[in-house]
């Protein structure tokens, strides 16, 4: 295929692109972004490294459906390989290079750039950037990758949704329940210095709009703090009054609905939370007081024996 007719290729999805954000509103920049995320996660598909990643974060729920997901800029996956950033950045780089269908985008591997990541962050891993173009728009992506988690039940095979009609990605994705328990060890292990409004603002979501069996959703939290080394509090400081009143976090959950253009969501900081607390606590109860666990959430709850 000649290089002008890539270019063509590459105008014609840029001008699709821009008609899809102008017909739904959302902006270019996001539409772009989740293309060029998109496609990696195909040529990724199509590589031998495919059953190395399984997909999670904030783009599953993407996968899943979710009605007024947050939007996120990043790809999050753990890995299954040793925990290395050169091995990784080589991994990245290959798959750059994998042939697919022409899609108009071009991922520049000379951009690649890596480092692991500690402070701060959910998990040691490795951060990966790097950068790639779709005609004259420049994208720069990141890649963070975990290691050592447990996925509750199994990570299965699942199609990502496509912005356009493209071959979609398949790949294999986390679990609700393991995604939950590694946002309830982050409010844990952060305490009352977690700024994390996501997590909150996530639980909330699939807690209204998924059914959930109590004692799988216990086994995920029993794995993922036995994995990151933490103990599962009696009285998780996130749900305590102390907490729902200090105006440093209701101000941060105002910053994260502006910042996320959910400006017409309704639940204030103390009902996010509170509904969290409604979900949660009582699998937490049973757990750290090895009590049984509540049988059946039917959405959007509350729990049932």
């Amino acid at each position: 295929m000649t290089n002008s007719h890539l270019r063509n290729i590459a105008a014609s999805v840029h001008q699709r692109i821009l008609n899809k954000s102008r017909e739904s509103a959302r902006p270019f920049n996001d539409l772009l972004q989740y293309y060029a995320i998109e496609r990696f996660l195909y040529r990724l598909s199509r590589s031998s490294y495919a059953g190395k990643f399984i997909l999670k974060g904030a783009l599953m729920l993407m996968v899943w459906e979710v009605r007024a997901f947050r939007s996120t800029m990043d790809i999050d996956m753990l890995g299954k390989m040793k925990n290395s950033t050169d091995a990784i950045i080589a991994m990245v780089r290959d798959v750059c290079l994998q042939e697919v269908e022409p899609d108009g985008i071009v991922f520049d591997r000379d951009s690649i750039r890596g480092q692991m990541i500690t402070e701060d962050a959910d998990y040691e891993g490795v951060r990966i950037n790097f950068r790639g173009s779709l005609d004259t728009a420049r994208i720069s992506i990141q890649l963070d990758v975990g290691f050592g988690d447990i996925v509750i039940p199994s990570p299965e095979l699942m199609a990502y949704p496509t912005i356009l009609d493209l071959p979609a990605p398949q790949i294999r994705g986390y679990s609700k329940e393991s995604t939950i328990a590694e946002k309830f060890e982050a409010m844990v292990r952060r305490g009352i210095m977690n700024s994390r409004m996501k997590d909150f603002w996530d639980i909330r979501l699939l807690s209204r709009q998924f059914d959930f069996d109590g004692r799988t959703l216990a086994a995920a939290i029993t794995e993922t703090f036995t994995a990151r080394h933490t103990v599962i509090p009696s009285d998780p400081v996130a749900f305590t009054e102390a907490f729902i009143r200090d105006e440093a976090k209701q101000s941060q959950w105002k910053a994260f609905l502006r910042k996320n253009r959910m400006t017409g969501a309704q639940d204030t900081f103390e009902e996010a939370v509170n509904a969290v607390s409604l979900f949660l606590k009582p699998v937490v109860y049973g757990l750290v007081n090895s009590k049984p666990v509540p049988a059946t959430w039917k959405a959007p709850g509350p729990w049932r024996r």
